[in-house]
């Protein structure tokens, strides 16, 4: 299975940007499937810092649980519903299989065949002694089935229903017989014996097989083409040349057009809960277009390959791309603090340090490597610096960030100055969204001394859109409260011509009063020189709700 590198939830420039930089990094080293996923929309400054990079957004992949399509196998083996019982039985034979899907020639599914079914088609119409004549087949197939020697043919791929007669009576009896029947459709088997032949031949039979290897006289031969009979010779002795005609019927009647299949889209867990109830070994597995995708047994789902993440930007389950509690997280790249319930069933690597910018920890494992970026990659790895750190200017800047940006821009073929600038003056989210993306669009969730919460945050170049959109991000915050089941979520508008922020809180969480900041009205408060949500805004909320805690223990 492929290995996922995504960002979190709601993804800002730095969770995509080294979502991408960190899988380049690991196709040119020891993981050549690694794959840059994202579980959200670009924003406006992502999307453009992606097309001066020249590099396509990160594949979007909005949950992980792992799918029937990616567990079912691939290379099938199928029947056709032209072929016949001996072609069909003798796959199954060989591949050692009881059941296999069953598809028309423009690969179109039809149904399930299983062996019990297939055997069926020699013994049908065993209670009825014509029903079980009854070949219904072509001149080719048969004659393939025989191993036999076609002596003259009439059509040979039409598609006949015949009845098998026997020529091991008298020739009176036998002559009898056939005035019984339409002799068009009769198909005889006789041995050496032109006293049968002969009729057969004058009453224009549709086939005419000669057991034992023989062959028709040269006089019988051209009554054969004069009438239009068809002749084979078969190898083998009449019974088992009659044995092998039955085999040569069509597999058409024994197809299951019933059988439960399965999407390639269906989560494991429901595949399961389905498969438990069915009494069915095999199970045709389809894509959107019902076509054939795979084949899935119940040995499959015994133990599934689970699909290989590495998180990058976060290490809260809470912030993961759906399904990555069912998936097996190999590694963690991440600046922010600990939290969640993130497991793991083997040691991982974990790399989390107290940097500005995840694209820092990126840029340093390419620079450990020896290795140098693209311009695009680096380019990359720039915008998600300069985003996270406000070009430098925030206090989670280290040492580390400005070191690693003055090595990466000697990779870019921008001005880098231009390029910055470009940057923060594209993408107003308080311009182009509705009240309801700009909630929802860099939002982390979080849970602390028993509260869940969650924090969004954009970046501004000024209020005054704020101001004017106040009322609308208010109500849209109570709809993310109510929607995600949270106890308050807030709304961090960060200045960067000023680096202040305004934080706008759905409801003011209790002992909220103690925050040393001015309230400008309900839930509504300046934070001078506040840029960072996560080593500003976070801790402050952490230390809050911790006095709620003191105060509720007292």
């Amino acid at each position: 299975m492929n290995l996922y590198v995504f960002g979190h939830r709601n993804p800002d420039t730095d969770a995509i940007c080294a979502a991408l930089a960190y899988a380049d990094l690991l196709q040119r080293t020891t993981r050549p499937n690694a794959i840059a996923a994202c579980c959200g929309t670009l924003n406006p400054r992502t999307e453009y810092a992606l097309t001066k990079a020249g590099l396509a957004p990160p594949r979007i992949v909005m949950d992980v649980r792992p799918e029937v399509g990616d567990i079912c196998r691939r290379e099938s083996v199928v029947a056709y519903d032209d072929e016949v019982f001996s072609e069909v039985y003798e796959r199954m034979q060989g591949n050692h299989l009881s059941a296999m899907p069953v598809l028309d020639r423009d690969g179109k599914y039809l149904g399930l065949l299983t062996l019990l079914d297939l055997m069926k088609v020699i013994f049908e119409g065993d209670s009825d002694p014509l029903k079980a004549r009854l070949v219904l087949s072509s001149i080719s197939k048969i004659n393939s089935v025989l191993q036999g020697k076609v002596l003259h043919a009439v059509t040979p791929d039409a598609i006949d229903e015949m009845l098998v007669v026997v020529g091991a009576m008298s020739a009176e009896g036998f002559t009898e017989r056939l005035h019984q029947y339409t002799t068009t459709h009769i198909l005889v088997v006789s041995g050496n014996r032109p006293t049968i032949q002969l009729p057969a031949l004058e009453h224009g039979v549709r086939l005419l097989v000669i057991t034992g290897g023989y062959e028709l006289s040269t006089g019988l031969m051209q009554l054969a083409k004069l009438n239009n009979v068809t002749v084979i010779s078969s190898p083998y002795d009449t019974a088992t040349t009659t044995m092998r005609i039955k085999s040569a019927r069509r597999i058409a009647s024994a197809i299951d057009m019933d059988c439960m299949t399965l999407s390639a889209k269906l989560p494991i867990a429901e595949a399961r809960i389905l498969i438990a109830r069915s009494s069915q070994k095999l199970f045709p597995v389809l894509d959107d277009h019902g076509k054939l995708f795979g084949v899935l047994s119940k040995s499959d789902l015994i133990n599934p390959p689970k699909p290989q993440l590495i998180l990058v930007d976060h290490n809260e389950l809470t912030q993961a791309v759906q399904g990555a509690d069912e998936a097996e997280i190999v590694e963690v790249l991440d600046h922010h603090r600990l939290g969640g319930s993130l497991r793991s069933d083997q040691p991982i690597r974990f790399i989390n340090e107290p940097v500005g910018s995840t694209c820092t920890l990126v840029a340093r494992q390419f620079r450990a490597a020896g290795l140098e970026p693209t311009p695009g990659i680096a380019l990359c790895m720039v915008s998600g610096i300069i985003s996270d750190t406000l070009n430098l200017r925030s206090p989670t800047t280290t040492d580390v960030d400005r070191d690693i940006l003055k090595w990466l821009s000697g990779f870019c073929k921008v001005d880098m100055a231009q390029f910055i600038k470009e940057f923060f003056a594209v993408g107003s989210s308080l311009r182009t969204h509705s009240a309801q993306r700009v909630v929802r669009e860099d939002c982390k969730e979080f849970e602390d001394h028993g509260q869940r919460f969650s924090i969004s945050q954009i970046e501004e170049t000024g209020f005054d859109l704020f101001w004017e959109r106040r009322d609308d991000l208010y109500t849209a915050l109570k709809e993310l409260v109510a929607d995600r089941g949270l106890d308050f979520s807030a709304l961090l508008v960060t200045d960067i011509n000023t680096n202040g922020s305004l934080l706008l809180l759905s409801s003011e969480p209790e002992y909220w009063e103690e925050v040393n900041y001015p309230r400008l009205d309900r839930g509504l408060y300046q934070l001078d020189g506040v840029v960072s949500r996560k080593k500003q805004l976070l801790p402050l909320i952490s230390n809050l709700l911790n006095t709620v805690r003191r105060q509720e223990a007292m």
